[in-house]
């Protein structure tokens, strides 16, 4: 009996040894890596570019239709940190623009309001 309770011991202090993190060696302070920042604040540039990218993405799926309308939905609904993603993806040609919209768009208080809108457009 006190063989097991010898074992067992041993076994729990080998596997809660695994759980202790070795501690740094104490050495000359070193300086945080510099990061880069999301940018929190959007510009008149960034601003029309993702409104421009936003009209664009809508008339790829309203052909001949105002949809300016539509595209004021989804940059009402859309957060500061969307719109300069929007911009930034439309600046380098990329297709993550038409997702980010998409995903705007989706959105149930963006889809009441382009519903709004389609509505008001036709009276």
């Amino acid at each position: 009996m006190r063989f097991q309770l010898t074992a067992i011991s041993g076994v729990v202090a080998l596997a809660l040894a695994g759980c202790v993190a070795p501690l740094p060696m104490a050495t000359s302070p070193t300086t945080a890596p510099a990061t880069t920042t999301t940018p929190t604040v959007l510009d008149a540039a960034s601003r029309q570019a993702a409104r421009t990218a936003i009209n664009s993405e809508m008339q790829k799926r309203l052909p001949g239709v105002n949809v300016q309308p539509y595209t004021d939905c989804v940059v009402n609904n859309a957060t500061t940190a969307e719109m300069i993603d929007i911009a930034r993806l439309a600046a380098s040609d990329s297709t993550g623009a038409a997702n980010s919209v998409a995903a705007i768009v989706s959105r149930p208080a963006t889809t009441q309001c382009i519903a709004s809108a389609a509505s008001a457009a036709a009276t």
